[in-house]
């Protein structure tokens, strides 16, 4: 009997196709959450889109309602600060709107007390990476005991992490809707990608790659105008430079 491991992924761009094995679905549901999309895609040779549509399978199940175990409230302090409310709620199974909740209730609940050597532990390895207001909620601890005992330890923040936050760095542009997804699928052939990038409120960087994730080309007529363009461009420098 045949299985989807055994059928050869086929190859486009680059990138992996077909059926996924069991090792690239272990690999993703360590990942998913705790890396960026693209970052996952890229370490599995996948599009973003395909590692996006497999985590929906991976994670989907009856949505949990009720009380919290200890253990759900030790993951969700696991992705804080690292993933968006979107993948916490796909991993967990939890309404949105009742992972925040448990946010808030987790900023209430903030008190002084020893720090014990777990505690310690956690914060040497996070707190260069997350802000003060993420450590909070981690540890359940009020932010000046947090910048206390991280002086004390002579712990700083991560040079990128710290430009990232004061807008030095690149931030990461909103995820696609499926509106935009279908508007840039209708412009990208015929349309320059300044003028998209203008109409959807978005990098040009940002239009090309996902114009590579799904696969989209510029049609013929619009490769010529570019030709036209890069032509005229270069003509018109040199008729300055005369």
């Amino acid at each position: 009997m045949s299985s989807e491991n055994n059928i050869p992924p086929q190859k486009g761009n680059g990138r992996r196709k077909g059926p996924w094995s069991q090792s690239e679905i272990e690999r993703l549901k360590r990942s998913f959450g705790l890396k960026t999309d693209a970052l996952i895609a890229r370490d599995l040779n996948r599009s973003v889109e395909s590692v996006r549509r497999m985590a929906k399978r991976v994670f989907s199940g009856e949505e949990k309602t009720g009380p919290w175990s200890a253990r759900e409230v030790q993951a969700l302090k696991n992705y804080i600060g690292v993933s968006s409310l979107e993948s916490v709620s796909l991993i967990l199974r939890r309404n949105p709107n009742e992972i925040q909740r448990k946010v808030e209730e987790l900023q209430s609940l903030a008190a002084s007390g020893p720090w014990v050597s777990d505690d310690i532990q956690v914060l040497k390895r996070l707190y260069g990476t997350r802000t003060n207001q993420d450590l909070v909620l981690i540890l359940g601890r009020p932010e000046s005991d947090i910048v206390e005992k991280a002086n004390e330890l002579c712990l700083a923040k991560d040079k990128g992490f710290s430009r990232r936050g004061s807008g030095n760095g690149s931030t990461p542009m909103p995820r696609w809707s499926q509106a935009e997804i279908e508007r840039l699928r209708e412009l990208y052939p015929i349309t320059p990608n300044l003028q998209i990038a203008q109409d959807l409120n978005r990098s040009v960087k940002s239009i090309v790659s996902k114009a590579h994730d799904l696969n989209l080309k510029k049609s013929p007529e619009r490769l010529q105008a570019m030709g036209r363009e890069n032509v005229s461009l270069r003509y018109g420098k040199q008729a300055e430079q005369e």
